[in-house]
């Protein structure tokens, strides 16, 4: 079956790998789509430390089962559109013991710690399958992206009466805008890219700054009559961003962290103490974050084609993968059909 591979920074290519088949216990599913994320994208740049190469991406999935193995539940059933759950778990490690198993010690997530579904069929355990009921396949793989950002507002424990400001918008900081506007918190938006804050504002942000024009603390004081967010949820993995984070929460406010700085942060500590602020990393997403997206897509309020920026064939990935790497900002989603 056909397979994209990237074999060392700057080099992708198809490749021929042979189909799987599922055991007891495993559901075969065909691979309809699959979205490049930011990890995908730092493997292709090799900025992405925790990557073997070659290595094949892909833990955004759209799929449809296409058969079951013995000791399956009769409720999947083959021609179901689902997503996959691209974690494991050890069930031994302390955030397993706690029930926090999106933090397993010991995870491998598809296409990262070991070989991804951007392929033709892949076989999962069927713990790792997430019914979708009517949603297209297409539109399957922005499930566990935006359900990275509705776990990050859960961590935050986000409420009605709240500021909450999200830094980034790009796919997983959209998903915490949403759900953060589900809950009922005044959103504040704020990336570099004016078109990423428009299409905050369609998904519920309230209020949006774009950092680069203006003058964030300014404009944070005067949204929250001097208080600063009750929240802050860092979306983008840069010393500046998580600096701002700390910098713009309020006194006894929380700062939850999902993007992974690429090198030192410097801070002020004085304001962890001052402020007795609250810092939360969130990683991953649980099985109830999936299935708060499929709730919230299902509703019809999502808007999916503005979270597509382009569809690409396994043969025009690598031509994709470069216009993100060149590009990064203006690039939302880039999804391959198979």
């Amino acid at each position: 079956m056909k397979a994209v591979q990237i074999t060392a920074p700057s080099k992708m290519r198809v490749v021929d790998v042979e189909k799987p088949v599922a055991g007891a216990g495993e559901v075969l599913v065909k691979i309809k789509y699959v979205g490049f994320c930011g990890s995908d994208l730092n493997t292709f740049a090799g900025r992405n430390p925790m990557v073997k190469l070659p290595v094949i991406p892909g833990h955004e999935v759209g799929a449809v089962i296409e058969e079951t193995g013995p000791d399956v539940p009769a409720e999947l059933k083959k021609g179901m559109n689902v997503t996959l759950n691209p974690y494991t778990n050890c069930g031994k490690c302390a955030s397993c013991r706690s029930g926090r198993v999106n933090a397993c010690e010991h995870n491998e997530t598809l296409g990262v710690q070991r070989n991804g579904v951007m392929c033709e069929y892949a076989v999962l355990p069927w713990t790792k399958i997430i019914p979708a009921g009517d949603i297209t396949p297409r539109d399957c793989a922005l499930i566990e992206p935006m359900s990275v950002g509705f776990h990050a507002v859960s961590r935050g424990q986000i409420n009605d009466n709240e500021y909450v400001m999200v830094i980034g918008c790009g796919m997983i900081g959209i998903g915490a805008i949403v759900r953060a506007a589900l809950r009922g918190a005044k959103v504040i938006a704020v990336d570099l890219d004016d078109e990423k804050l428009e299409l905050a504002k369609k998904v519920g942000a309230a209020y949006v700054i774009n950092s680069k024009a203006e003058n964030v603390h300014e404009r944070m004081l005067k949204i929250t009559d001097g208080f600063g967010a009750d929240a802050v949820i860092e979306a983008v993995g840069s010393p500046v961003t998580y600096v701002m984070a700390v910098n713009e929460v309020g006194f006894t406010g929380r700062v939850v962290c999902i993007g992974y700085a690429k090198s030192e942060v410097s801070f002020q500590t004085k304001y962890f103490v001052q402020k007795e602020i609250d810092i939360r990393g969130s990683r991953n997403a649980l099985p109830a974050d999936f299935r708060a997206v499929i709730n919230y897509m299902n509703s019809g309020n999502c808007p999916i084609e503005d979270l597509i920026s382009r569809i690409a064939t396994p043969e025009t990935a690598v031509n994709a993968m470069e216009e993100w790497v060149t590009n990064p900002g203006k690039v939302f989603r880039i999804l391959v059909e198979f």
